[in-house]
């Protein structure tokens, strides 16, 4: 026969697992926070030119030919303050196409446009969308908590198809 554990020995063990399992959901959801402050950093430079318009060169863009990462084109302005230019470049994408017209926003002091528009927004958090869905399953794996998982999976998901479909 086994002669029965101490109480203080089983509290003690009973402590120790308290304390891992509270350092693995704090140090995954650390990293959880982190991926998501990413997503939002990652996009956030391309968005704030398209959400925040106000005192930006808003117009047009024909895109006449493309080589590499970039598509440029004359672009003819829309807003008021906002100057014609004989050239300028936008980010060669799957939906950016030769020949045809692009709603755009030109980034102060430069020659460089962004999408403008609802698919212009949403094309500009899709980096946010991959980490929403990258969160997910930090939180789900790491923290086990499936509900909030499939929250940000479905946001993630719904972002990413909205975008897709707007392009």
């Amino acid at each position: 026969m086994i002669p029965a554990m101490p109480a203080s020995a089983t509290t003690a063990r009973q402590a120790s697992v308290t304390a891992l399992r509270f350092g693995r959901v704090a140090s995954t959801g650390v990293l959880a926070a982190l991926i998501l402050f990413a997503g939002v950093w990652g996009s956030w430079g391309t968005a704030q030119h398209v959400m925040l318009t106000k005192g930006r060169e808003r117009g047009t863009v024909r895109v006449a030919d493309c080589a590499g990462d970039v598509c440029s084109g004359p672009f003819m302005p829309a807003s008021a303050g906002a100057g014609a230019h004989a050239r300028v470049e936008i980010e060669r994408s799957v939906a950016v196409r030769a020949g045809r017209t692009y709603d755009v926003v030109l980034k102060p002091g430069s020659a460089e446009a962004v999408r403008s528009g609802p698919a212009g927004v949403l094309y500009a958090w899709v980096p946010f969308g991959g980490a929403l869905l990258l969160a997910s399953v930090v939180v789900a794996g790491g923290m086990r908590r499936t509900r909030p998982a499939w929250a940000l999976a479905g946001a993630g998901a719904a972002l990413l198809t909205a975008a897709f479909v707007a392009l």
